[in-house]
């Protein structure tokens, strides 16, 4: 199972959150902590992806990374989530993991920007931003 949280402090950030509503999910990614000596730098949460957005509301982030099961609206929904609560620092990216081909960003947050799109092979990440940032 990749965890970007783990990698992301792999390559020198100072802290990460992980959420996800899933037992074994939650004990993968709390063993990958562990054995990676980031424990003290990971805040694992299991809980629904709903309740962690609304109890972060006021916390700003620099990237904001989704990886939601695919064929589900969770990514759709959390970015609507994130640019309503201003849950980003200026400046600040939400990375999108999904397989669709369209994703209808535009259509369910009018508030967020596609700045890039990335494809592996069949995995599309997209990049937003709240609009009007530089």
């Amino acid at each position: 199972m990749e965890h970007f949280g783990i990698e992301s402090i792999s390559r020198g950030a100072k802290s990460s959150i992980s959420c996800d509503n899933s037992r074994k999910s939650i004990e993968i990614i709390k063993r990958n902590a562990k054995k990676t000596h980031f424990e003290d730098k990971i805040e694992i949460i299991q809980k629904d992806y709903k309740k962690v957005l609304n109890e972060l509301g006021q916390r700003k982030f620099d990237i904001i990374f989704l990886d939601p099961p695919y064929k589900t609206n969770f990514g759709l929904e959390a970015i609507k989530i994130i640019i309503e609560k201003n849950m980003l620092k200026n400046g600040g990216i939400i990375v999108f993991e999904t397989d669709r081909e369209e994703t209808y960003i535009d259509a369910v947050c009018e508030n967020a920007e596609v700045i890039g799109i990335r494809k592996y092979g069949r995995v599309k990440l997209i990049f937003l931003r709240s609009k009007g940032e530089n």
